[in-house]
């Protein structure tokens, strides 16, 4: 059940106190585990009241740390020389995180806060509690402490009156991203997703296939690299992540104005848009006229607007039916014509069920092939962004 390499060779310390949410560990330490990571659960004993050991144990492969002996594991692990990457706290209670922020060293966990602050090691808490606790102003003013210090907070979702813990994909996703390259710390990253649609009247649509899939992993994949990211949505059919900000787009007209507001550094299209639309008609054109014709006119062309507000700026080219000689060509006089530093071409025929198989090239005229998952296809995208095409 392996997702990726992420976090391969890196260790976990997972702080375990007694919340409720505590029960969500058992999820977490896994996908933790899917990436690549060495988790070592650490449970408080109020933790253990709701949680058994032996169900971290199975998790992990570990004998979680419930209480010290000689052997003083916190110092191995998070002292000077320790060899944890980072100590995650999930869930973390109002107490254990009062307790952090005034130095306070009494359980399995706040020993182990302690030393991770005391040799650098890095920290990152998800709070779990009920919404008047976490909106106690002390409580917040403990956040603010802990955040001076560097360590980082997974804000929890407010639901049903209460401080959730965050969705166990999010954490993970944090924790990818304080672990990773850092390769885009610092840069503005939009992605362009989705199709346009394009109104007949006002009931009826004409649209380009796509799902989303492909812009939303590459957002992800952004996020995991340190960028700050934004997405720009259109129709699509699969979940965007609710941790970067989204900005949502319906026909190419709207796409057009928004592009001409556009800033970063980069800027990748994998958006399918629409390049015809009808002339739109009010209300319903009643069904029973039979026959219809629809007058179809370009629309505005969006990737030249998006040019002058993005350093690097990667296209798509979406063919069907084409030998790989046509589609190269295509791609090549798309890339010039709209002035791209790299272009992504793909034969839709081939794109089935998170499996996509996709030719980059740049300006240069080198060019790269690859075929797989389209989780697999964005890494590699960003690859060729950031470190160039291989030849």
């Amino acid at each position: 059940m392996a997702k990726s390499e992420a976090l391969k060779g890196k260790t976990v310390v997972l702080g375990v106190t007694g919340s409720i949410a505590a029960v969500e560990c058992v999820k977490l330490a896994r996908e933790l585990i899917r990436h690549g990571a060495d988790v070592v659960p650490v449970l408080t004993k109020d933790a253990m009241e709701i949680l058994h050991p032996n169900a971290l144990q199975f998790a992990t492969g570990k004998n979680p740390i419930t209480k010290f002996d000689g052997t003083v594991p916190y110092i191995e692990l998070v002292g000077t020389h320790g060899r944890a990457d980072l100590l995650l706290i999930a869930p973390a209670t109002s107490n254990t995180i009062a307790k952090i922020a005034m130095g306070i060293d009494d359980t399995t966990v706040t020993t182990f806060a302690q030393n991770a602050l005391g040799a650098g090691i890095p920290i990152m808490i998800a709070p779990a509690m009920h919404e008047t606790m976490y909106a106690n102003p002390i409580v917040a003013s403990h956040l603010r402490a802990l955040e001076k210090h560097g360590v980082e907070f997974v804000a929890p979702k407010m639901e049903e009156e209460k401080a959730k813990l965050a969705d166990i994909e999010e954490i993970v996703e944090r924790v990818i991203r304080r672990l990773g390259t850092r390769e885009l710390v610092g840069k503005r990253v939009v992605i362009v997703a989705g199709s346009t649609i394009e109104p007949i009247d006002d009931v009826r649509i004409v649209t380009n296939r796509s799902t989303g899939e492909t812009g939303i992993e590459l957002a992800k994949a952004a996020f995991e690299k340190g960028a700050d990211v934004e997405l720009w949505l259109g129709h699509h059919h699969v979940r965007a992540p609710h941790y970067t900000p989204a900005k949502t787009f319906e026909t190419t007209e709207d796409l057009a104005r928004m592009a001409g507001s556009l800033e970063a550094d980069i800027c990748i299209v994998p958006a399918a848009i629409s390049d015809f639309a009808p002339v739109r008609e009010p209300g319903k054109i009643p069904s029973r006229q039979g026959k219809l014709s629809l007058d179809l006119r370009p629309t505005p062309k969006v990737l030249p607007a998006l040019r002058k507000g993005a350093r690097v700026l990667v296209g798509f080219k979406a063919e069907a039916g084409v030998n790989a000689a046509e589609l190269k060509e295509r791609a090549n006089t798309l890339l010039k014509e709209a002035d791209l530093d790299f272009i992504v071409a793909n034969d839709v025929s081939r794109v089935k069920g998170g499996k996509t198989s996709i030719l980059i090239l740049d300006r240069k005229g080198k060019s790269e092939a690859f075929e797989g998952s389209k989780s697999s296809a964005a890494e590699r995208i960003w690859r060729a962004v950031l470190h160039g095409l291989p030849g």
